[in-house]
């Protein structure tokens, strides 16, 4: 059986989502990032980088969101979580890889600017950019990538637990969520979905 290590309010809710989707066996396991679960040697024999999510499969263990999403998609094809054709699955793959290495990177200099400086007043210019940086980003999805209803067109996919995962950091972030008529209501709909109400139950703080 597969086994899920998450955390509320990360960035794991997506993958969680994927895996209710497709209706997969799995023990999801919980960590308490206030008591730095994510710290302990037990979790960190399973990934060293500290970092949630983690998904323990037969063959060893994953983590990053993209990969983790992929995985799922693919181990459960009747799903139809992702496309099959090579340049289709690419797209998702980019769309995916963008809000990873793009948009929560700019999410993170809010809270987690300890990992690129030391300085207080570099730590705050970063805090102070992230409105305009996740704002960019999040222009760039409701003008150019957001196809409607989901994110690739009419098919659900793996993209779209993603999207509405950060999604649900921009009020925190400094963003009014109302500049993203396309994303808001994406977020609605993806709210109406069994499986994801499944998986925000779990996140629940």
């Amino acid at each position: 059986m597969l086994r899920y290590f998450y955390a509320p309010n990360t960035c794991a809710l997506a993958a969680h989502i994927a895996l209710e989707e497709v209706g997969a066996e799995y023990e999801p396991v919980r960590l308490n990032f206030k008591t730095e679960d994510q710290k302990k040697p037990d979790y960190l024999a399973i990934n060293p980088k500290a970092r949630v999510p983690a998904l323990v499969t037969e063959r060893g263990v994953l983590t990053e969101t993209p990969a983790i999403l992929a995985f799922i998609a693919q181990s459960f094809p009747d799903a139809k979580l992702a496309p099959t054709e090579p340049f289709a699955f690419a797209e998702v793959q980019a769309f995916n890889n963008y809000l990873c290495a793009t948009v929560h990177v700019a999410h993170a200099h809010r809270v987690r600017g300890a990992r690129w400086a030391d300085d207080p007043d570099a730590l705050e210019a970063m805090r102070r950019k992230v409105p305009e940086s996740v704002g960019a980003g999040f222009e760039l999805i409701e003008r150019e990538m957001l196809q409607g209803p989901w994110v690739m067109g009419e098919s659900y996919t793996i993209c779209d637990p993603y999207l509405l995962t950060l999604t649900r950091w921009l009020k925190a972030d400094g963003v009014d969520p109302a500049r993203f008529p396309k994303v808001q209501a994406h977020m609605a709909r993806m709210r109406e979905r069994p499986a994801v109400q499944r998986a925000l139950e779990q996140h629940k703080t």
